[in-house]
């Protein structure tokens, strides 16, 4: 069947919009400064069959594997209308335990099934676990927090407060849980309002036409930009600096085979699954080839289940990019999905000379804090992940202090961590000279530190600490990150790269993060 262009991009932007209207809401009625500051959450719309039609432009490690949370909640149960179903297990499409996703499904008049599904995901700053904030040093998962298979937190429009109440008894901050959670339910009820209005206006028959139109346009799309690419086999590795448990580096290798507008994404030569808490579950390492594989495509290709049709994944069960419960994951979401997409990148530079950046900072540098609020009298949890710099582009520098890759998420402003945390900030300033030379230098990273106002536990979980971010056609690599210990004395204690310690009042905690790789030779003129 022939579709009309101008139609198709006014569905995708109509599918799109609702989307974002769902994010706007989220934002606006969530409790958190993790949601409502750094917008740490994603919105998107769905198919009836779990295909993914539109997305917000929101987290990219949220969106290419959210498809799988949706398809696992439509096989899990039969939803009807007004229902919602809360889920986080990263063994049944999830990532790690703080990203919650709400699916609802909605209906038409006269539809005895869901026309569409609407889903939003969001990270909570604290589900439980051994340490406050949820991304703990941990070697199994039931040690990071409460674990949600696919349930019904609404039934026909009534909250599950059994259910409700037995998530909140497992975490420690359980009044802004609650009204983060409210307003993912609120999000989603936007989003179905919105598809219904749509529909409505438009007729069902050529809005169902069009969602199957722009998941075959977006193949297309995609199917074009890899005829790009020559054919051929393109290999490429790195290491994450380690698992938090060990010294050892972890290898991510991949295989990139072009054949024609199709492609294999091999990571069969991938390190195996290891004890700490860096392993990516299948639907991350996912996301990460969506990612990589959209921004090839360009801004102009929609960003819905169509763009991995032409590409076959292989990801060996086991492994450090398809972990297996009860596998330890909470990094493996923030900074295994970054090394995902530097050698994916990696390998994709070997093809595509001239076009592919060198690699960004390659660490989301999360940090968790959590305790006592002697000032507040309250239990608190902070989350933060903190910028660096983005490698230098075949035509320009790098971008200096920018969230890059798997993450697209705000800076936390100051005033919202002292209005909110017992945490004073002290410095946060460009690292300057942190950025790999080269004809184009990369970004420079961040120095962020912050002085504790009550006892505290932290954790850290980053990386680049040992292993630079490369550099390309003959460009340096970024200086790598640096965590840093101030007691209160004065005295200095260099960190590693995952670690948890204790504060007391008045300790100080510094992060400095890597950066970006730089681009080209940087040969002087001569005369």
């Amino acid at each position: 069947m022939k579709y009309d262009a101008a139609k198709l991009e006014l569905y995708k932007n109509l599918y799109a919009s609702a989307a974002e209207e769902m994010g706007v809401v989220l934002c606006r009625t969530a409790f958190s400064p993790n949601i409502k500051e750094r917008r740490d959450f994603s919105c998107a719309v769905f198919d009836s069959s779990g295909n993914m039609i539109a997305q917000a432009a929101h987290i990219p490690v949220h969106l290419g594997s959210m498809p799988s949370s949706v398809l696992s909640a439509i096989q899990s149960m039969d939803m009807e209308d007004e229902d919602a179903v809360i889920l986080n297990d990263p063994f049944r499409g999830g990532t790690h335990l703080p990203d919650i996703t709400l699916v609802s499904p909605v209906f038409m008049e006269g539809k005895s099934k869901p026309v569409y599904f609407v889903a939003n995901r969001a990270h909570h700053a604290d589900v439980g676990g051994v340490s406050p904030g949820s991304m703990p040093l941990s070697t199994e998962i039931s040690q990071e927090g409460v674990r949600i298979p696919p349930v019904k937190i609404l039934k026909r429009g009534v909250l599950n407060e059994e259910l409700l109440d037995l998530i909140l008894a497992n975490v420690r901050t359980p009044i802004e849980r609650r009204g983060d959670l409210e307003a993912q339910i609120a999000a989603n009820e936007t989003g179905k309002r919105r598809l219904i209005e749509i529909t409505g206006k438009y007729g069902f028959e050529e809005c169902m036409q069009y969602a199957v139109a722009l998941l075959d346009y977006a193949e297309q799309m995609t199917r074009a930009s890899i005829r790009r690419i020559p054919d051929g086999t393109y290999e490429f590795h790195d290491s994450m600096d380690d698992d938090g448990i060990s010294d050892s580096p972890v290898k991510i290798s991949v295989s990139i085979s072009v054949k024609g507008d199709s492609v294999v994404v091999d990571f069969t030569h991938s390190a195996p699954q290891v004890r700490g808490s860096i392993n990516a579950v299948y639907a991350i390492t996912l996301s990460a080839v969506f990612y990589v594989f959209k921004c090839i495509g360009g801004q102009d290709t929609p960003s819905n289940s169509g763009c991995m049709r032409p590409i076959n994944l292989i990801a060996k069960e086991g492994t450090i990019v398809n972990a297996r419960f009860p596998a330890a994951v909470a990094g493996g979401n923030v900074e295994t999905s970054q090394r995902i997409v530097d050698v994916l990148l990696g390998a994709l530079s070997k093809a595509l000379p001239y076009e592919i950046p060198a690699a960004s900072c390659g660490s989301m540098n999360n940090v968790a804090i959590g305790g006592y609020d002697t000032i507040r009298n309250r239990s608190f949890a902070y989350y933060e992940t903190i910028a660096g710099g983005m490698g230098a582009r075949p035509t320009a520098d790098g971008i200096s202090g920018v969230h890059t890759h798997m993450t697209n998420t705000m800076n936390t402003p100051i005033e919202a961590i002292e209005h909110t945390y017992p945490i004073q900030l002290n410095r946060y300033l460009i690292r300057r000279g942190s950025g790999g030379s080269g004809k184009w230098r990369g970004g420079d990273g961040i120095v962020r530190e912050m002085t504790m106002l009550s006892d505290a536990e932290v954790t850290i979980l980053s990386d680049r600490r040992k292993h630079t971010p490369y550099g390309i056609d003959g460009g340096s690599p970024g200086k790598s990150g640096k965590n840093t210990l101030i007691h209160s004395d004065g005295a200095e204690t260099e960190l590693p790269s995952k670690v948890r310690v204790h504060l007391n009042a008045g300790d100080k905690i510094r992060i400095e993060t890597p950066g970006g790789g730089g681009y080209g030779e940087n040969i002087p003129h001569r005369r």
